[in-house]
């Protein structure tokens, strides 16, 4: 086997094609879109290179054929629980299915962020945000949800023979649109309903500004400063909901006030590689001009949460229940008649939600008190470079 160094255009693509051919016969497998790939590794567009750096390499057969590739990456402000010391990542592993192989690759790996002063590693992760490429597929093997990791099945057996443990499971959790949810929920809305305080509205792209505006007042006082969130200014939000705007459904994306100060933000999209499927990785301007056509004609069936927020002061009375009520009014045609709550004609069929830590139980009886179903599970796992230290997963938060 021959291992190379990703060190140029023509090695790059190579490590795009890895994956395509791994994944190539199974017919869930959505091949994600090149730009994405290329943009993690390059320095004019991932700020994370302002703290870290990375490497990457292919992996071809005696014959010439691509069998695997996977990228090291060390970041300062890769932050994680417990005492392992600087902890450095794997990520966009790919692999026939060969323990030799794969031990090669992860060898290769750890070797580079020893080098490093790494003392552990995690993967596969992102060189970047958590929420994408984030985690190895281990149950719901459905077709991945815009920038989630697929893998195949033997993948989890790769990891774990070389030594690799769990250190969290990424819980994520689908939910039949068309059916009711719990009856608490509906009880909540009626409640809070009768105090004319409260009101909501969904997000509407002929007014940018305003949502925006309410959108970073909620997100600042809501999860700026837990897990080393940074506060948000709105002009970064503005680029978000501007990158956005484009796929944005108006009838999904809800806002919720009291006495007119924006208090919950529930930010969802549609489904994106139902579309993008189809585009076979491309996204230049024929391929846009596509994607705008198969958007046009090809019904998507299924939405994805982004977002869900409750400002602290307004966290435990309720609010929760009564933005998801508020949405559900044009989510589900959802109608009150005689008090009575009744769902009409879905706009969509599915919905699934983007993944939960296990380590967060809180935040997973939230989800399933929805009605919800685990609709997949991938794995963050650490290997220790110390052999002989004791392994602990990620703590539970209280």
């Amino acid at each position: 086997m021959n291992l190379i160094e990703v060190s140029t255009p023509a090695l790059a693509k190579d490590f795009i094609k890895a994956n395509v051919m791994i994944n190539k016969n199974d017919p869930n497998y959505i091949r994600p879109l090149d730009k994405d790939i290329t943009n993690v590794f390059n320095k004019e567009k991932n700020k994370a290179f302002r703290f870290g750096e990375t490497i990457r390499w292919i992996l071809k057969d005696d014959n010439g054929n691509l069998v695997g590739r996977i990228a090291a990456f060390v970041n300062k402000k890769y932050k994680t629980k417990g005492d392992d010391g600087p902890v450095g990542g794997i990520g966009f592993f790919d692999c026939i299915n060969s323990q030799d192989a794969a031990n090669l690759l992860f060898d290769t790996a750890k070797k580079w962020l020893e080098a490093k002063g790494m003392t552990a590693m995690d993967g596969p992760v992102n060189f970047g945000e958590r929420d994408t490429w984030w985690g190895l597929l281990v149950q719901g093997y459905e077709p991945p949800l815009y920038r989630m990791n697929y893998n195949q099945p033997y993948y989890k057996e790769l990891f774990e023979n070389y030594g690799f443990r769990p250190f969290f499971n990424q819980v994520c959790f689908g939910l039949n649109v068309g059916r009711r949810i719990q009856e608490k929920f509906y009880e909540r809305h009626a409640a809070l309903s009768k105090d004319p305080h409260y009101s909501s509205d969904n997000i509407k792209t002929n007014n940018l500004a305003k949502y925006v505006k309410d959108f970073t007042t909620v997100y600042n006082k809501a999860w700026a400063g837990h897990g080393g969130l940074k506060q948000l200014d709105e002009r970064t939000a503005m680029k978000m909901f501007q990158s956005m705007k484009a796929v944005m459904d108006e009838r999904i994306n809800w806002i919720v006030y009291y006495k007119d100060e924006p208090i919950g933000a529930w930010l969802n999209l549609p489904d994106l590689n139902q579309w993008f499927k189809y585009l076979n990785g491309k996204f230049g301007l024929w391929d846009k001009l596509r994607f705008l056509w198969y958007k046009r004609t090809k019904p998507c069936d299924k939405f994805i949460g982004l977002v869900f927020g409750i400002v602290p002061e307004f966290q435990g009375k309720g609010v929760d229940a009564y933005m998801i009520i508020e949405g559900c009014r044009l989510i589900q045609n959802l109608t009150i008649e005689n008090g009575k709550y009744i769902v009409r004609s879905p706009i969509y069929e599915k919905y699934e939600m983007q993944w939960i830590g296990d380590f967060n139980p809180k935040m997973i009886n939230v989800a399933e008190s929805l009605g919800t179903h685990r609709s997949r599970i991938l794995t963050t796992y650490r290997y220790l470079f110390d052999r002989k230290k004791e392994f602990k997963p990620h703590p539970i938060l209280s």
